[in-house]
């Protein structure tokens, strides 16, 4: 029987996905073993593979999932203005973190363990977030708004700088999600030239 009596799939489906980017989050990809994630679901590790072909498949799909759902979720409005915009991605950018830590560690430190065409495809989906960013720098720069050498570069750094408020950031901390934005917008002002 590979379904532990009681399973149901349309549960078990996302228990094992959750579970997944909850253990490999925590341990490391390479340090995950298929019978552990199953062990933490409540079934019996060949039930996986009613679920997924293998790890590095569900790997993948935890990756892809959050890239699409980073990519759908965020929303540029290119008639306003660029410092506006600016200010919105990294607003959204830090909540959107915040709200999908595992997600965001797995997509930054796992890329290495992704297959060559795996890996492809999840950084063709990060070079378009990214060129959302790099498309308000540029526009920030030929409207005088903002001062940047090279708008790709500023953009990556800009990103990486956001991103890091995962390895700190703890609820109930010394500040809260609205005043890190505001600090972390007034660095990202200043880092533009603004």
């Amino acid at each position: 029987m590979a379904r532990t009596q009681g399973s149901r799939a349309e549960i078990t489906g996302p228990l094992i996905r959750e579970a997944a980017l909850r253990l490999f989050a925590r341990h490391g990809y390479a340090a995950v073993s298929m019978r552990q994630i199953a062990r933490e679901v409540g079934v019996q590790a060949g039930a996986l593979y009613a679920y997924t072909p293998d790890k590095q498949a569900l790997l993948f799909d935890l990756m892809q999932s959050h890239m699409a759902r980073l990519l759908d979720s965020w929303r540029d409005d290119p008639a306003a203005p660029p410092l506006a915009r600016l200010e919105r991605f990294v607003r959204f950018h830090i909540a959107d973190s915040l709200d999908h830590s595992d997600a965001v560690f797995l997509s930054y430190m796992e890329l290495r363990n992704l297959t060559e065409e795996n890996y492809r495809q999840i950084s063709n989906m990060r070079r378009k977030y990214e060129s959302g960013l790099e498309l308000i720098l540029r526009d920030g720069q030929a409207s005088g708004a903002m001062q940047v050498e090279d708008s790709r570069l500023s953009a990556m750094a800009l990103i990486g700088m956001l991103t890091a408020v995962t390895n700190w950031y703890r609820a109930g901390g010394r500040l809260d999600r609205e005043r890190i934005g505001d600090v972390y917008w007034g660095l990202a002002k200043g880092s533009v030239g603004a």
